[in-house]
Order: C-alpha cells, then sequence, then structure tokens
C-alpha cells in the first residue's frame, strides 16, 4: 500500500513488540522497518521501466528477506543504543515484524507480492485499494494518540492495539465486500448470458463501496462496475478486444514475453497514431467504461535506433485525475450516468 499506511502499521507493530521497553523509538524504528521493502522502487534509477515493475515487490517483499534483514538490522539497531532495556534479540523481533508486515499488507493490494520468492508467484488477494482512507486515518489517529503516553502507561497500549484491530477488522470486511460483489458481477454476466473464460474484482480507487470487474471472454475483455450504493443490480458492461495479432512479428520478442507475465495475461493490444500500445488491465482505466481515455498501466512498443524492441510507460497526465475522481465519486453514490 501507499508509503504513509505502511509507516502506521511499522509503527504499531514496533509499538506492540517492544513499545513497553524503548518507548517512542518502537515506534521509530517500526515505522523504518515498514518503509524499507518499498526502496525497491530506486531500481527505476537503473533500470528500464518493465525490469523495473518486475523487481517492484520482489525480493524486498519476501519472507526470505525478512528472515535475512531482521537479525542485521536488529544487530545494528542493539549497537547503536547500547540499551539494557532492549537488547539485540528484541530488536530483531521489532525488525522482522516491521519487515514482514509490509509485504502481508500489500498483498491484499492489485499488485500482489513476492511473498515466496525466488518463486515468481504473487500473492495478491485484490480486496483492498492501495491508498484507502478508511483503513489509514482512524489507524493513523490512534498510533499518534498513543505516541502522547508514557511508554509504561497502560492506556498506550490499549489505544495501539486498538488501531491495529479497528484496521485488521476493515480489511477482513472488505474481504467480504469482494466475495459478496463478486457474486453480483457472476449473476449479472449470467443473467445477460455472457460466457467468459475467467473474472477477477477488485475496488475502485479511494474507497471499498465501488468494485469494478475484468472479466475475460474469447476475443476481449469486459469491464464493468458495481457499487453498494446502487439502486439495481444491473451491471453493463463495456468491452474491450484484445486485438493480440496486432503484434505481429513483436509476439515472439523476449519483452513481450516478459509483459504478458508482469500482466498475468491480462493486456489489450492497441494502434493509435501508427503506435503500438500494450495495455496492463489490471490497474484500471484513467475513468470509467468504454469512453475512458486509457488504462493506468500502458506501454509504447518501439524499435529503438539499433532495431531492439524497447517498452516506454505511457506518460501520466495529471490533468486527467481531477474529472476522473469527480465521475468516480459520483459513481460510487450510484450515478449510472
Amino acid at each position: 500500500m501507499d508509503s504513509l499506511t505502511q509507516i502506521v502499521l511499522g509503527a504499531a507493530v514496533g509499538e506492540a513488540a517492544i513499545g513497553k521497553k524503548v518507548g517512542n523509538k518502537a515506534m521509530l524504528w517500526g515505522a523504518i522497518a515498514g518503509t524499507i521493502p518499498d526502496l525497491d522502487v530506486m531500481a527505476k534509477l537503473f533500470f528500464d521501466n518493465v525490469t523495473a515493475n518486475e523487481l517492484h515487490r520482489g525480493f524486498s517483499h519476501s519472507i526470505l528477506f525478512s528472515i535475512i534483514m531482521a537479525p542485521i538490522l536488529g544487530w545494528l539497531i542493539a549497537k547503536l543504543y547500547r540499551n539494557k532495556e532492549a537488547d539485540w534479540k528484541d530488536w530483531t523481533k521489532l525488525m522482522f515484524l516491521g519487515l514482514f508486515t509490509h509485504p502481508i499488507l500489500d498483498a491484499f493490494t492489485t499488485w500482489g507480492t513476492q511473498l515466496f520468492w525466488p518463486f515468481t508467484y504473487k500473492v495478491s488477494f485484490k480486496n483492498i485499494f492501495v491508498v484507502d482512507p478508511l483503513y489509514t486515518i482512524p489507524f493513523l489517529i490512534l498510533v499518534i494518540t498513543a505516541m502522547f503516553y508514557k511508554r509504561t502507561n497502560v492506556k498506550r497500549k490499549k489505544i495501539n492495539n486498538l488501531g491495529i484491530i479497528i484496521s485488521s477488522t476493515y480489511m477482513v470486511i472488505t474481504l467480504g465486500l469482494k466475495w459478496y460483489t463478486y457474486q453480483k458481477f457472476q449473476v449479472s454476466l449470467e443473467n445477460q448470458h455472457i460466457a467468459y473464460k475467467e473474472i477477477q474484482t477488485k475496488p475502485t480507487p479511494l474507497n471499498s463501496l465501488l468494485w469494478t470487474t475484468n472479466v475475460e471472454t474469447e476475443d476481449s475483455f469486459m469491464i464493468g462496475y458495481y457499487s453498494l450504493l446502487d439502486d439495481d443490480d444491473r451491471i453493463q458492461f463495456s468491452e474491450f478486444p484484445k486485438n493480440h495479432h496486432l503484434l505481429g512479428k513483436m509476439k515472439d520478442n523476449p519483452l513481450i514475453s516478459r509483459l504478458i507475465n508482469l500482466s498475468q495475461g491480462w493486456y489489450t493490444i492497441e494502434k493509435i497514431n501508427n503506435k503500438t500500445y500494450f495495455n496492463d488491465l489490471r490497474f484500471g482505466q484513467f475513468g470509467m467504461g468504454a469512453e475512458a481515455s486509457r488504462f493506468v498501466f500502458s506501454y509504447e512498443l518501439y524499435y529503438d535506433a539499433n532495431g531492439e524492441l524497447k517498452a516506454k510507460e505511457r506518460e501520466r497526465d495529471i490533468e486527467e485525475a481531477s474529472p476522473m475522481l469527480k465521475k468516480l465519486f459520483a459513481r460510487v453514490l450510484g450515478d449510472k450516468s
């Protein structure tokens, strides 16, 4: 999830681990531990877009990484403080919890995480958006509140634990909402006599009320939306042809195989103004439905001066965000127009 959420979670588990021994230092180092796995985004400084996206949520988000790094970082922190109240084992426990809860949280999002690296399988439950204020804000308020109590005060522990309980409860609720909306999409497809091969569902940005689905058919993908505030269960699906044939001779290039693996097979090909684009459907559109301008993750495919096939991630226009959010929240409230 977003960096702020990971910082809050890290601080909370740090406090739960050894807060009574070291006070706010536990929250500080827990927050740092919760941030460390996402340092893999720096790969974009050294690698091309595709390689950087392949590396994201890889080794640094694995169980193995947590096991290796926790004792090393724990030893360094113990050396830094030389505090008899917390020893190497205490700091190792804190760092492991901070490092490990980060990828666990990410596993509930659309991107997923390679918990079992070096195996390439990604764990992805797709039940919460990467930024969800209902998860983060109450959690943040309670963690900050806990900071102002002395480490020996029982209220500090209770308030911190309350933050963990509330956020975890919300996460469980979103799993229930995912199951509920999945049934709605499935029934709607059957009622419309739409034959499909696979269906995936996920929440839309910043909320857990409006859900979207990607549906794979023989020759196309379909996208639909359902809000818990809709007046009826009627769901309209927009269709997007796969157009995989437009790759032409590119289809045999190893780069295309990597993009297909990265998108987990959920992709379409577009040709616009003699340019070829590879659209990753997993992260949705800028907007909603067939009228949406394009997909959030899209790569322009081109040959460089040496005749080597390259993929350049299309830039996102920040000006598209405002009207998109207005329409999104109108749709959350049940406006299907």
